[in-house]
């Protein structure tokens, strides 16, 4: 009974047209598989010579015949088995976008032959052809081929039957990134081809969506800083499409620019001195581009950079010259896809002298496992937990049931306070409040009864045992545990954090 509430608290925040697509795809499939159904062979398909400006180079992730995805290697020794799935749907994932062909090592050759091994592999392939890598292995295909002018009938052929896949089942059921990394890549597939209807569709998806998804104070709507750096590196090669190429008058260019703006905007705000970005939600260093190559790539494209005030996205940041401290005092997400949310709710992070000091304790897999939902806790995270429960229900790996929601906020020219309602079921309110001063920030905690809490602080691996205990001052018992800091995928690291139990009321003054 407990696991159907769960669900209904789950699927009572999806938009109709979400449940709707579910419904209709299922059912769709269904009824293909007893008819056998397959797509159409379409060949002697036609494209144009596009002209793009260099982009942006990516990760490395091939190096003599072995592959490195989300810090898991493997060395094919023969072929390249493209269904390879030992290391999770994730790293498959990972092999068939192709952002290995844009390293700076791989040369036109290797990648034309990793583009027709995979090829003779096609009538096999299972993940590679649902329509989230066809997206991105379209984009990654198409320019690749542009910017080493190959002309191939044969790849042509097989990355328009891709498109005709991808547009017969666009992610409605998801939305979110999704949805938006769908319409990029139908973008470049209309531009490729000179394509009527896959322009029309990339029109109305990129057009809804980008309004819908980047908020006023130009950050992406799920609120993960490195999907954020994903999606502005699509817009930003979006625009080197459209301003590059003749097809359709540049009419998109305009709301491409104007998104690019705000989202490098909000990137500057959110990044630390040093350019790192908080690992808040889900993020982890060495999956999207950095913050300095963005900047630079939309500098080449001549897009300005406008900021707004951090506002919308729910993050506040305080920096002076000892300290940058960036804090949550926003909705975990869309209600509507709140995937990449974490139960953090008021979870703050601090570097200090441009170093991480305070962090979030990070991301390291995807797999639905106790690993995932530990790092999506309300333990996991830099702010209060109460009676052992998490103040947003995250299950089941991308899952949100019952969130919280703030419902109170007062800004000062040096303090923040809010109040959420996460611990409602128990009558219970939780307001924090941070004060900045020059070398400290204080920070008070107020339950609004009584209950069994905890407070806690995550520090970053380079700070000692020695150094998380000279900074914290308070009149509470303070206790130093050791958790996994979580950088990147499939990475974990020793590190102290602290544990402060209390009843109702809690200050505590962390030293900078």
């Amino acid at each position: 009974m407990q696991k159907k509430i769960r669900f209904l608290n789950t699927i009572k925040y999806l938009k109709i047209k979400q449940i709707y697509y579910r419904v209709f795809y299922l059912i769709r499939q269904k009824i293909r598989i007893k008819l056998r159904y397959e797509y159409a062979k379409i060949e002697n398909i036609k494209q144009v010579k596009l002209i793009l400006q260099k982009s942006i180079y990516s990760y490395q992730t091939y190096k003599l015949n072995s592959f490195s995805f989300l810090n898991l290697q493997k060395q094919f020794t023969s072929e390249i088995d493209w269904n390879y799935s030992v290391f999770g749907k994730l790293w498959t994932y990972n092999l068939s976008y192709f952002d290995f062909l844009h390293q700076k090592e791989i040369t036109k050759d290797e990648g034309v032959e990793f583009i027709l091994s995979f090829i003779e592999s096609d009538t096999l392939l299972k993940d590679a052809k649902e329509s989230f890598p066809i997206s991105l292995r379209g984009i990654n295909w198409i320019k690749f081929l542009s910017l080493h002018s190959i002309s191939n009938s044969k790849i042509d052929n097989v990355l328009y039957n891709h498109y005709c896949i991808l547009l017969d089942n666009l992610e409605y059921h998801l939305l979110g990134n999704h949805l938006l990394e769908n319409g990029f890549s139908l973008l470049f597939g209309a531009y490729y081809f000179e394509n009527e209807k896959l322009y029309v569709k990339a029109k109305e998806i990129l057009d809804a969506e980008l309004k819908e998804q980047i908020l006023n104070d130009g950050a992406h709507f799920e609120l993960s800083p490195m999907y954020h750096q994903i999606m502005l590196f699509r817009v930003l090669d979006c625009i080197n499409l459209v301003e590059n190429n003749a097809f359709k008058n540049h009419e998109l260019l305009e709301l491409l620019k104007k998104k690019a703006s705000l989202m490098l905007g909000w990137l500057e705000n959110i990044s630390y001195e040093n350019g790192e970005v908080p690992l808040l939600n889900d993020s982890a260093h060495c999956v999207a581009p950095t913050t300095k190559n963005l900047l630079e790539y939309a500098k080449r494209l001549n897009v300005v950079v406008v900021k707004k005030e951090l506002k919308d996205s729910g993050y506040r940041k305080v920096k002076n010259s000892k300290y940058e401290c960036i804090v949550d005092i926003g909705q975990i997400g869309p209600d509507y896809i709140p995937g990449h949310a974490h139960s953090d709710t008021f979870n703050f992070v601090v570097q200090k002298d441009n170093q991480p000091f305070i962090v979030d304790t990070g991301l390291s897999t995807y797999e639905t496992n106790e690993r995932r939902t530990k790092e999506r806790s309300t333990s996991s995270h830099n702010t209060v937990e109460v009676n052992t429960k998490d103040q947003s229900e995250v299950w089941g790996g991308f899952r949100v049931a019952n969130r919280a929601y703030i419902t109170q906020v007062e800004e000062k020219n040096n303090s923040i306070r809010a109040t959420h309602d996460g611990y409602k079921k128990d009558n219970i309110f939780h307001t924090r409040k941070w004060v900045f001063e020059d070398d400290k920030i204080i920070i008070e905690d107020s339950l609004s009864k009584e209950a069994d809490a905890v407070a806690r602080v995550h520090f970053h691996p380079d700070v000692t045992k020695e150094k998380v205990l000279n900074s914290i001052v308070t009149d509470s018992k303070v206790e130093v545990i050791e958790y996994k800091y979580a950088p990147e995928f499939n990475k974990l690291v020793n590190a102290f954090a602290i544990e402060i139990k209390f009843r109702k009321n809690l200050k505590v003054e962390i030293k900078l």
